[in-house]
């Protein structure tokens, strides 16, 4: 069956360019309702905190039942009518409670989703990387496009343009074929029996604490540029060139999985995340080397996102694919994320940049120790090359 290359590719690019108007410039505009730091926090909390239930649930249900693409489907519709809610809410009450309506859903289909690209693509998972940069493709042209707007008219518009990305991703899930059927084979071990093995649980606190590092980076990111006088452009297009840098990774993944072991790639990436933020904690105000720290998010995300896909497929295989991705988000974005929200949020204006990104700096140190003692005994293979 050939792979559906387009169509996946599509819903990458919605779903992160949605994400590229949300993460840039939804605390920006939580600020201009009158929010303060710690309010700005939780909600950021809230919303990253669902991914570890919301994965969970629905990934339960969709090994359960193998309707990931129905569910994928359902889960993006109501993720459009919980985040309309965002058009008319004003006070911290209403706004927790559509973020938690919005995260319930919307946490759930990417997941899903990452199960159905690797099904597709069954043996070619090296592939992987070339579907997925489409998402950052996307994410770029809405931090590019949203910062240049932003720069002549209010940020009060922002939820209008959200819903209607999240909309487009919905269609696109529309026009999707079926996942392939599973090939006949021996029943597979229990999932527990995997989370047994010592690097898998190695595995998901390292992904968890490289998450928690990235808190202070999405929830106040924006607003520390902000604070240090670049534009509402200049911002975009910091986040924005991150992402190129990832894009560009990903066009030479494929090359880089068949030279390095997967360990030795996650390894790299723990490194050079924490260089990245200590960058931006301490020399944020020197152009050359906030350019030069928004360059390493092709590492701190990019390289670690592709290592820990592939791990999860390894780990968990086929019959526990949805549960290892559910596991994988819940545990790095979600867990992980919540952690960091409410820490950032919390010493933010208490301790300040520095001190609150030196200490993401060490949580990716802490994850550089972890992988390489516990992930020791695996030395996971990389997937096939084509």
């Amino acid at each position: 069956m050939s792979v559906p290359y387009w169509r996946l590719s599509g819903f990458y690019l919605f779903y992160f360019a949605t994400l590229g108007g949300y993460l840039p410039y939804w605390n920006l505009y939580l600020q201009q309702l009158g929010l303060d730091a710690v309010q700005i926090g939780n909600l950021s909390a809230m919303l990253v905190g669902t991914r570890i239930i919301a994965p969970n649930v629905w990934g339960w249900i969709a090994d359960r039942t193998g309707r990931n693409l129905r569910l994928i489907r359902l889960t993006l519709f109501f993720s459009v009518l919980a985040f309309s809610g965002f058009l008319a809410a004003r006070g911290y009450a209403v706004l927790a409670a559509c973020t938690l309506g919005f995260g319930l859903f919307w946490n759930a289909s990417l997941p899903l989703f990452e199960a159905v690209t690797l099904a597709h693509l069954g043996d070619d998972a090296h592939r992987y990387s070339r579907i997925r940069l489409w998402g950052s493709v996307g994410f770029i042209a809405a931090v590019l496009g949203l910062g240049g707007w932003f720069d002549r008219q209010p940020f009060m518009q922002l939820p209008l343009f959200i819903v209607t990305l999240l909309l487009l991703n919905w269609i696109v899930t529309l026009m999707l074929p079926k996942v392939p059927s599973r090939r006949a084979q021996a029943a597979a071990p229990g999932v527990l029996s995997v989370l047994k093995r010592p690097e898998v649980p190695a595995f998901l606190a390292v992904s968890m604490l490289l998450q928690a590092a990235h808190g202070p980076y999405y929830v106040f990111y924006s607003i520390y540029l902000q604070q240090l006088d670049y534009s509402a452009i200049t911002t975009g297009g910091l986040w924005a060139l991150g992402v190129f840098a990832e894009i560009i990774l990903f066009l030479f993944m494929q090359p880089l999985l068949g030279r390095f072991s997967l360990r030795g790639i996650l390894l790299w990436s723990l490194l050079l995340a924490a260089v990245r933020w200590g960058l931006i904690g301490f020399y944020a105000d020197q152009p050359v080397l906030l350019v030069s720290a928004q360059l390493l998010h092709a590492a701190s995300f990019g390289s670690a996102h592709i290592a820990a896909i592939h791990l999860v497929q390894q780990y968990f295989g086929e019959q526990h694919l949805s549960k290892g991705q559910a596991l994988y988000t819940s545990f790095s974005f979600g867990l992980g994320g919540m952690l960091g929200s409410l820490y950032s949020g919390y010493y933010w204006e208490r301790l300040g940049a520095g001190t609150v990104f030196g200490i993401a700096a060490l949580l990716c140190l802490l994850a550089f120790v972890i992988a390489f003692a516990g992930m020791r005994g695996t030395m996971a293979k990389t997937p096939r090359q084509g």
